[in-house]
């Protein structure tokens, strides 16, 4: 890696202004960051670690009932206290392996919006908030793209509101390797409709299947779930094609409606 300074701001005040620094960068659990500085692909002159915010660890219930997680809370701590929401629990519990679930947090991920991770799924099937130190962002406005999101430079995510649904669960077709998704499916079903969000799949990161939505708002059952979408624009790798993955997106979601609770 290239040298670098390193700030441990205790507050998000201080680590705002630590990042107004040229070529400054935040650094959340490292899961990403540290392999990019590893492989030469970033070379910031400064990293601001948060993880020494303790304003932005934690889980808690909001006043209007929604689960409320700190955006440095790690995806450990999320399997263990999200219990309000088990779908989001179960997800977090099967992030990575036990190393990167104690090391890597919520709001890092959110931030680097990998087309293959799994919270992203989870925020946009739930429509949660993503609140920064000077806005909150809904879901459906925050991702933009493959590894793109609202964010603005030096703008940190210092908690993430999760409204709780009536029914949900995620199913992951797992990359062996990376044990990233391969295939990630959320299903959420509120009293106004259902709302699905599908990750690894699509050349734009996560998106919402409307037509399954759709379906499934009429009825939710797995025999509603419509068939698999078209494989234009989803992602053609070694690990399967895009006509393998749009059809990965329909059974996922099948376990997902079976599976819902």
């Amino acid at each position: 890696m290239y040298s670098f300074d390193i700030q441990r701001p205790t507050s998000v005040a201080d680590a705002v202004a630590a990042l107004a620094t040229d070529e400054a960068l935040p650094l959340g659990g490292g899961q990403t960051l540290i392999p990019t500085l590893k492989q030469r692909l970033s070379a910031p002159s400064v990293l601001v670690s948060l993880s020494g915010i303790a304003e932005m660890k934690g889980v808690c219930t909001g006043d209007d009932g929604a689960l409320c997680i700190g955006g440095g809370t790690t995806h450990a701590t999320v399997a263990r206290e999200a219990s309000s929401y088990p779908a989001l629990a179960d997800l977090a519990g099967h992030i990575g392996d036990p190393a990167v679930r104690n090391r890597g947090t919520i709001g890092g991920s959110l931030a680097n919006n990998d087309p293959s991770a799994c919270y992203p799924s989870a925020a946009l099937a739930s429509g949660a908030t993503i609140v920064t130190n000077t806005r909150s962002i809904a879901a459906d406005d925050y991702f933009q793209g493959m590894f793109a999101t609202a964010l603005n430079e030096g703008e940190i995510i210092t908690e993430v509101r999760f409204p709780v649904p009536e029914k949900a669960a995620y199913m992951k077709f797992e990359q062996p390797a990376s044990r990233f998704a391969l295939v990630g499916v959320f299903v959420a079903k509120y009293a106004d409709g259902v709302r699905v969000a599908v990750t690894g799949a699509s050349e734009n990161g996560v998106f919402r299947w409307t037509e399954a939505e759709a379906a499934l708002s009429s009825n939710f059952s797995a025999d509603a779930v419509p068939a698999s979408p078209s494989g234009d624009g989803m992602i053609s790798d070694l690990h399967g094609s895009g006509a393998y993955r749009a059809h990965l997106v329909a059974v996922m979601t099948k376990r997902a409606v079976a599976a819902a609770r």
